[in-house]
């Protein structure tokens, strides 16, 4: 693996197509994560329709380079304007707007800077040496154990999304009941086609994806546009003294650590992951106090372990075709339009493809690091963007996308109508994430149960098996460990 892996890299290095594509989608990430509002899911689900002209092998370059570069973006309006461009950028506002008030801003960006780096390149050595042997092990699988893991991935996402779990749980369901939508596979029949010929081809996840992460934030944009904040404007000393950096380095290594292994659990999300960070790091100071006053160790917990999310997230996408997270649920709708089903089989058919994407979020990370260094101080200036423009665009390029996956009107009139559903989950605080994994693993959970029953006849099947038990078991105890937690914390004494 290791010697395809500098072949794909020489490849890409002599490739000015494929490096001007990761350059391309790294800059894209950068601004478009650093803008409130547009987080990294949607800035994935808007611009890969570009990718659809393109080479798988380019198209997960300039996705890839997305995807890793925006989730360092989110972290400089959360450090400049309090407000995070991205869920896992939450944390980092806590010390990074305290640390950009007391005039240390240019510090925060470069602390955040190199701890993402640090995290990334720590996740994309997990992955490189995880996913083949995840990938191997997946290889004995048979249906039951599929669909036991993909009721896993289905139970985390409700059990590891913020918020109400029922919630959660009545937006996968949905997800679900839009996956069954279609020609039955098996049987040949209409299912819940309403009598529309437009439905008989199933609901595109792409169109889908575009308008409940894309259009719907552009909704909840125009509808705050009067929101005012602060843009802290003075970036002063980039590069702190090396005695202050190198302290550091034990907490990025934590939490990086964390990040890669909470994206690897199916649906987890880098949410998760930054806030275990920074708690740890809180719980291990000797002065936890100082924490939200505008500290490093503030900026660097959250920031290692965010990006390291991302080598983390891909494992379970791909070697058993499960999202880690929102991202790759878009990245998951991005491989099947260029024919290529994410899993086991991909280790062994198309390897060259899996070094590709090593490839490609290497050079990511070590891109985002180039311009962060170069262009921090021009990248805090796209803060002023006029945000009415942005929407605007924003807004042209959901239609075009989602018309350009099929050349089907159809598909824009579904974006628009799943742009409306996602505002509407937004104001009743319904997680929007759930209904797309929902969509992608709603047909591998139904094509495996039927399979498995038509094989053996006995529901038993799933529990006489150790790994489809287990899974089983882990799924059922997440769902219920809320109501065990709040009854026993109602029983303990106050």
């Amino acid at each position: 693996m290791v010697g395809e892996i500098f072949n794909v890299f020489g490849q890409v290095l002599l490739d000015p197509a494929a490096l001007s594509l990761s350059v391309l989608g790294v800059l894209f990430g950068i601004i478009l994560g650093a803008l409130p509002g547009v987080s990294s899911t949607m800035s994935l689900a808007v611009l890969l329709p570009i990718s659809f002209s393109m080479s798988p092998a380019h198209a997960m370059m300039f996705l890839l380079g997305i995807f890793s570069a925006s989730v360092y973006g989110g972290s400089i309006s959360a450090i400049l304007i309090n407000i995070p461009g991205t869920p896992g950028a939450i944390i980092t506002q806590m010390d990074g707007y305290p640390m950009a008030r007391n005039g240390r801003a240019g510090e925060a960006l470069t602390y955040a800077l190199f701890a993402s780096t640090f995290g990334g390149v720590l996740g994309w050595m997990l992955l490189v040496v995880c996913a083949p042997l995840v990938a191997d092990a997946a290889l004995h699988f048979q249906s039951p154990e599929y669909a036991a893991v993909t009721f896993f991935g289905l139970t985390m996402l409700a059990y590891a999304t913020p918020g109400s779990t029922f919630k959660a749980l009545v937006a996968g369901v949905f997800g679900l009941l839009l996956a069954m939508v279609g020609m039955d596979a098996t049987t040949d029949v209409a299912r819940l086609d309403f009598g529309s010929t437009g439905l008989l081809a199933g609901i595109s996840i792409i169109p889908v994806a575009v308008g409940i992460f894309g259009l719907a934030e552009v909704l909840s944009n125009i509808e705050s546009s009067g929101q005012k904040f602060e843009v802290i404007r003075r970036i002063e000393r980039l590069i702190p003294p090396w005695k202050e950096m190198w302290p550091l380095w034990p907490m990025a290594v934590r939490g990086s650590i964390i990040g890669a292994l909470v994206g690897a659990i199916p649906a987890a999300g880098s949410a998760i992951g930054v806030t275990v960070a920074y708690a740890q790091e809180k719980r291990l100071s000797k002065t936890p106090e100082r924490y939200g006053t505008g500290i490093p160790e503030g900026v660097v917990a959250p920031e290692s372990s965010n990006n390291a999310c991302v080598g983390g997230a891909l494992i379970p996408m791909m070697t058993l075709g499960i999202p880690g997270d929102s991202m790759t649920a878009v990245l998951i709708g991005a491989l099947l339009i260029h024919g290529l089903r994410p899993g086991p089989a991909l280790f062994t058919d198309r390897l060259d493809f899996v070094a590709t994407v090593y490839v490609a979020l290497l050079l990511a990370i070590l891109l985002t690091l180039f311009f962060g260094l170069i262009g921090i101080r021009y990248i805090a200036r796209i803060l002023h963007a006029p945000k009415n423009v942005l929407m605007t665009g924003i807004a042209i390029l959901c239609v075009v996308g989602s018309y350009a996956v099929r050349n089907s009107v159809f598909d824009v009139v579904v974006m628009i109508a799943f742009g409306a559903i996602g505002w509407l989950m937004q104001r009743v605080s319904m997680p929007v994430a759930p209904v797309v994994f929902g969509l992608i693993l709603g047909p591998l959970l139904e094509e495996n149960i039927r399979r498995t029953l038509i094989v053996s006849g006995d529901w038993s099947v799933f529990f006489t098996r150790p790994i489809s038990a287990t899974m089983i078991a882990i799924a059922i105890l997440a769902l219920l460990y809320p109501a065990i937690r709040d009854r026993l914390y109602k029983r303990k004494p106050q």
